[in-house]
């Protein structure tokens, strides 16, 4: 059964700082007498003695020296254990795991981070975009707290919260043959190649809300991860790619690419942060989401 406690190791603390039995029972708040039974029971149980008494003085056995040392070294661990806590308690501290189930969306979060880490500096923060069974399985086995997506799926232990509508769009070189077209048809893209990101063609927009539904497709499929190299591969003219307009002007000053609507009506879409309902309560996931609500109108 054990028998040294944490009582102990403050006792062994404060007789060594003030000199007396008295002087560290005032200062840990305890009657002389409380402090001095705790001791003794000490000493009576692990059969050693911690003090050799010398009229009003105490001086350390070796027992009492070691036991000084333990204390020294496992007390600051208490204290900064016992304020991490209370960190966690008030939602000062934890780890934000981000999910990215949108990859133009990275653009977006470069702009929220730097803010976010400077207000939360005691908040870990994690960016994961591969997930074993797709974003929404890791949200609900805890692999991440906040989601990201285009994608939002109703569940009852889920919450989605809309941050931002956007179209997307094609994108083409500024001299390509469609640039000065109000917007382009599914049959206009059966001689193009599709850069696209490393997705299943069901979660493509360019597919599910364009081409399929015209029962076309295009003459070639590439798969590049990289924003910037996409945009410099249809820049050279060596296809287009379907992504947020509000990306292609940020970026239409670095490269000479052009926004093309695809179909009269175009195709709207919106941006989620899906969490799960019991985490939204933690302050420090709010305050993200609040962030991420100041650049709803221009991401």
């Amino acid at each position: 059964m054990a028998f040294l406690e944490r009582s102990h190791l403050e006792i062994v603390r404060a007789v060594e700082l003030h000199g007396t039995m008295t002087a560290a029972a005032n200062a840990l708040h305890l009657t002389q007498s409380a402090l001095s039974h705790s001791m003794r029971k000490l000493e009576d149980r692990i059969g050693v003695k911690l003090w050799y008494r010398e009229g009003r003085s105490l001086r350390l056995t070796p027992a009492g020296t070691h036991l000084l040392a333990t204390a020294n070294r496992l007390i600051p661990q208490f204290v900064h254990t016992e304020e991490q806590l209370g960190q966690f308690a008030r939602g000062e501290r934890g780890t934000l795991r981000i999910g990215m189930e949108c990859y133009p969306c990275y653009q977006w979060l470069q702009k929220i981070i730097a803010p976010y880490l400077r207000a939360w500096p005691l908040v870990d923060f994690e960016v994961k975009q591969k997930f074993q069974f797709g974003g929404i399985g890791a949200l609900f086995d805890r692999e991440i707290d906040l989601l990201v997506t285009p994608d939002p799926l109703q569940k009852k232990s889920l919450h989605f919260e809309p941050v931002f509508d956007y179209e997307q769009v094609l994108v083409v070189s500024s001299d390509h043959p469609l640039v000065e077209k109000d917007h382009v048809m599914p049959r206009q893209l059966g001689e193009e190649v599709l850069f696209t990101y490393p997705v299943s063609r069901d979660r493509l927009d360019i597919y599910t809300g364009f081409l399929a539904p015209a029962g076309r497709t295009v003459r070639k499929q590439k798969v590049v991860e990289s924003t910037d190299i996409m945009l410099q591969m249809v820049a050279c003219g060596r296809g287009v790619a379907a992504l947020p307009r509000w990306l292609v002007e940020e970026f239409s000053e670095k490269y000479p690419v052009r926004a093309v609507r695809l179909g009269s009506r175009g195709i709207q879409k919106q941006i989620f942060l899906g969490v799960r309902r019991t985490d939204l309560e933690v302050d420090y996931l709010n305050a993200f989401m609040e962030l991420a609500r100041n650049y709803s109108e221009h991401p």
